[in-house]
């Protein structure tokens, strides 16, 4: 599969959250080329601010391959990650991140905090943004525009 082929998953996942009333971001984790992890955003479902689609999927990839470190796996997130998510994806040493939309607001990774440029950031995964974006954030921008 391609990076774009992941990052449908991963869209699709956040289809899924939005239609339970989460924001919808969403979030697959790879592994030779073999999804591993999968999940949306669950904040509101599971009462618990640190649910992101990141989080979720991270410690779900951790289970499956039996160890806190990702070192051979790819992150794929329809939003720019936050600071708690970029920290947990430095910590989880993930080999590649790749995300959709820009969140000049929230993102910490080419937005705010530029988490991974921090001289106190153990690890930096390869970055690549901007994979399907367009697509991220019109359901960013659908679900919005209907709470409004």
């Amino acid at each position: 599969m391609t990076a774009a082929s992941f990052m449908d998953l991963a869209l699709k996942a956040a289809e899924n959250a939005g239609k339970s009333g989460e924001v919808p971001i969403g979030c697959v984790i790879v592994r030779d080329n073999a999804v591993i992890a999968s999940a949306g955003n669950r904040t509101l479902t599971d009462r618990d601010p640190t649910a992101h689609a990141e989080m979720l999927a991270i410690r779900e990839a951790a289970r499956a391959v039996g160890s806190e470190r990702l070192v051979d796996c790819d992150l794929y997130v329809t939003l720019e990650p936050c600071a708690m998510c970029a920290a947990a994806i430095s910590f989880a040493r993930v080999r590649r991140l790749y995300y959709g939309a820009a969140d000049p607001k929230g993102g910490a990774v080419d937005s705010g905090v530029r988490f991974f440029a921090s001289k106190t950031c153990h690890h930096v995964p390869e970055v690549y943004s901007a994979v399907g974006e367009r697509e991220a954030a019109i359901l960013l921008r659908e679900f919005f525009k209907a709470r409004r």
